[in-house]
């Protein structure tokens, strides 16, 4: 069994698991594109966090989901990596 699969499976057998696992998406969203155009741009969190005026251990916290990110921290690693920051309500 692969891991999609597994993943499948163990959503589809807990409501609950599977209502907390879309809650947390956002958050695993935005995580994921910050670190792909970080490598896509061949950046590593030290020079990201020198272009957002911040501390690399804040990059590394923020890319491991340990670190709850302000509008203010997301505007500013966005402008870092030339990208604009966009939040939608749905």
């Amino acid at each position: 069994m692969n891991y999609k699969e597994y993943k499948k499976a163990v959503l589809t057998g807990n409501p609950e698991l599977c209502k907390e696992y879309k809650a947390l998406a956002p958050q695993y969203e935005i995580i994921e594109a910050v670190i792909a155009t970080r490598i896509e741009k061949q950046m590593t969190q030290a020079e990201l966090a020198e272009r957002a005026d911040t501390k690399q251990s804040n990059i590394s916290r923020f890319e491991s989901g340990n670190y709850n990110p302000s509008v203010e921290f997301l505007q500013k690693i966005a402008g870092a990596l030339d990208k604009q920051l966009e939040i939608t309500l749905r």
